[in-house]
């Protein structure tokens, strides 16, 4: 049992006086509450605890159901997963018909890792015409119930049933941004086009409006709606900061303080591309930082990384002021930001402005219109003067490439093509990027590309079944026989990176541009093919062709791009003088300098780093 603290905020007499009273089944719900929310102000939590299963236990009221809704709650913000379910089914067995119970009750199984009890439960409250709660209206229940178990079956990967609830959620009410946000990339994630599918009173306009930046990056190469995607998710997300910058008044001397800020610094593309950048700084003039929230997944990765920084500050549990106020303390001159508002990013820290000097670079290569971050790291490639204005930073140009990656990543010995799944004879294109990258104008090109180049296949990533099903229907409708699309499995990055010496031609997809995934596929000696666009995005392979010595594997057109593809694939020559250039020149290229890439990085951080220290 839990036993009151020393202090509570009325002193102990009180509770004690509080527990008699519920003890004795003298105290009354309205009572109750009231004095167990007195208690959680004050920060004693687990007398507020115990005043519940007093009153529960000591109090016959048929309203003792909402009394262990309270108490569960409780149990649920501390995490205390399976004390909080033990509660919330005697709310349920005094009250079966009690479905907010049953819906928090979903949500502590999810946590206890009993997913197919959590998504039960929820299907028990959205079946139901008229659930019922205190004080909420049957829709917002069935919506709650919809919208959860559609969350969990796409993180399960079961699109198909999560799209069909996010349908039906949206049918009841249309006007669910979030919910029509997801449904536009779990269809982008299955490649089923349109992924603008109206349906009911749900409108392309908004659909359009409620996209993410990540859903906008695959759809569209217009640099203004990306802008506007990024600055509603601002208003609408993170909240303003109207306080001085944390930053001001600190002094700041010795060495430059970098400051890495990231949820991504394990086995992600982020941790992959940039292990090398953090070991090869200057540690004579520069102290690395890293204020993370990124998973201990127990890889190699993982702990290089941790091994690269002066400090290492885990910011999972504080508040977004909280993580400013560490990263201000620390006197970090400059903190780059990799991770903008891509999938687990707090944008909220930088708002704080714990730094003087804060830079985009990475994660989204894209502008974030996060407040407080004034800088992007880029090349002039990447950012071309006309882009300037759709950004709300201003670029800091490497003079060779925006991107750093890693000459330590080792690949094991390649399969033959037979182990591949591949035919002996033809010419091999290959596209390992994500599957929601896969636009259908670029997907019908690589089709009428096969048709042209006989004998040639299609070696592809096979993320997720329904992906694969409607890219080799579609793939039909342009009389290509599924035998010439050939699905890899995902792989460890050894066997992952042994695959691209397979390929003759890498096609990258449009407007998501291949990032990491490029960086790969030139190390290990094959070209890619790419179109170049207006965006950031939309240029990343471009950038990368520039700075190893192959622009002319760049086109700005689709139909450009379709002619290239037919060219090479049918002069495999060709081909195979690309991979000898790569092979005698590639890894000695401007691109894999990434000791030269560090030492520009450092120049400019240096620069911005003593003009903001000339102000203090």
């Amino acid at each position: 049992m839990t036993t009151p603290p020393a202090n509570p905020p009325q002193g102990l007499a009180i509770v004690e006086q509080w527990l008699a009273q519920a003890r004795g089944g003298q105290m009354s719900l309205p009572d109750l509450m009231n004095a167990a929310s007195q208690l959680q102000r004050a920060g004693a939590v687990d007398a507020a605890l115990l005043l519940y299963q007093t009153w529960v236990a000591g109090t016959p009221s048929p309203l003792r159901y909402v009394a262990c809704f309270n108490w569960g709650a409780i149990l649920g913000e501390l995490r205390r997963h399976a004390e909080a379910e033990a509660v919330y089914r005697m709310s349920l067995a005094i009250a079966p018909k009690f479905d907010q119970a049953r819906l928090n009750l979903g949500h502590q199984l999810e946590h206890l890792g009993r997913e197919e009890e959590a998504l039960a439960e929820w299907r028990t409250v959205y079946e139901n015409e008229q659930p019922q709660g205190l004080g909420a209206e049957p829709l917002a229940l069935r919506l709650h119930g919809f919208n959860n178990a559609a969350r969990l079956l796409e993180q399960q990967k079961r699109y198909d049933e999560s799209e069909a609830l996010m349908r039906r959620s949206l049918t009841l009410d249309p006007r669910q941004s979030d919910v029509a946000q997801h449904y536009v990339h779990i269809r982008q994630k299955q490649c089923a086009w349109p992924a603008y599918q109206t349906f009911g009173e749900v409108t392309h306009n908004h659909l359009l409006v409620s996209t993410s930046l990540l859903a906008m990056l695959d759809e569209s190469d217009d640099p203004a709606l990306q802008l506007l995607t990024s600055m509603r998710f601002i208003h609408e997300k993170v909240p303003k900061v109207t306080e001085p910058p944390l930053h001001k008044g600190r002094r700041r001397e010795g060495k430059i303080r970098i400051g890495y800020l990231s949820g991504d610094l394990h086995m992600h593309a982020v941790g992959l591309l940039t292990a090398e950048l953090y070991e090869l700084h200057d540690k004579e003039k520069f102290e690395i930082h890293a204020f993370s929230w990124s998973k201990e997944d127990g890889t190699p990765l993982r702990a290089r990384i941790r091994a690269a920084m002066d400090s290492y500050t885990p910011v999972h549990a504080m508040t977004d002021r909280q993580a400013a106020e560490a990263i201000a303390a620390a006197g970090i001159d400059v903190l780059v930001d990799l991770q903008g508002l891509t999938s687990g990013a707090r944008p909220g820290i930088l708002g704080w402005r714990g730094a003087p000097v804060q830079v985009s670079y990475l994660g989204l290569p894209a502008t974030s219109a996060i407040p407080g971050v004034d800088w992007i790291l880029a090349d002039r490639f990447v950012m071309p003067p006309e882009a300037l204005p759709y950004y709300t930073e201003k670029p800091i140009y490497l003079p060779h490439c925006y991107q750093v990656s890693d000459r330590q990543r080792v690949a094991n010995p390649p399969p033959t093509r037979a182990e591949a799944g591949l035919p002996e004879n033809g010419f091999v294109f290959c596209a390992f990027n994500n599957n929601h990258k896969m636009s259908e104008p670029v997907w019908r090109c690589w089709m009428r590309v096969l048709r042209q180049v006989p004998g040639s296949v299609l070696w592809l990533l096979a993320d997720n079944p329904f992906a694969q099903a409607n890219l080799t229907r579609v793939a039909a409708e342009e009389g290509i026989a599924p035998e010439r699309l050939v699905f890899a499995p995902r792989a460890l990055p050894a066997d992952y990176l042994a695959r691209f010496q397979l390929a003759d031609l890498f096609l990258d997809t449009f407007p998501y541009n291949a990032g990491t995934t490029a960086s790969d596929c030139l190390w290990m000696g094959t070209p890619i093919l790419t179109r170049s666009g207006k965006t950031y995005i939309s240029r990343m392979a471009g950038s990368l062709l520039t700075a190893v010595g192959l622009p002319d594997l760049i086109t700005t057109t689709i139909d450009e791009y379709e002619q290239r593809a037919v060219q090479i694939g049918n002069q495999p020559a060709r081909a195979a003088s690309y991979k000898r250039y790569l092979a005698e020149h590639g890894r000695s290229s401007p691109l894999f300098d990434i000791p030269a890439i560090v030492r520009d990085i450092e120049r400019e951080f240096e620069r911005l780093a003593l003009a903001e220290r000339a102000k203090a």
